[in-house]
């Protein structure tokens, strides 16, 4: 039975830049897409959050650009918490799968791997 489901990852930016948010952020969504089994049809929602210091451009325009076209993207701030890891994009995907909460596969990728060490990479 298909379930809605959340899926997370998270990456960064070494430098914050509209061409490493779009590559980072494509890379993100690829791979969470990839390592899930999911396809287009699947996805439901996208929420995508930056920390503040990410200003050059909207994370959900590389969704968009990689043909994401037709399905609610939002964007958000991240929380300012001091000693947080800095240039970081954070992804909410909501998706129909027959997986269980066990079998999704979180990605973390860049310097975001620490955020979440109880997680397989």
């Amino acid at each position: 039975m298909s379930r809605v489901r959340g899926l997370r990852g998270a990456t960064t930016v070494a430098v914050d830049t509209k061409p490493e948010v779009m590559e980072a952020t494509a890379e993100l969504v690829k791979a969470m897409m990839e390592r899930n089994g999911v396809e287009r049809d699947d996805l439901v929602t996208i929420i995508f959050t930056a920390t503040p210091d990410i200003t050059s451009e909207f994370p959900a325009a590389a969704a968009r650009s990689i043909g994401i076209v037709d399905v609610p993207l939002l964007c958000a701030c991240e929380m300012n918490v001091e000693g947080a890891v800095p240039r970081v994009i954070r992804i909410l995907m909501h998706i129909y799968t027959e997986k269980s909460l066990s079998e999704l596969r979180h990605v973390y990728l860049k310097d975001a791997q620490p955020l979440r060490t109880d997680l397989t990479q």
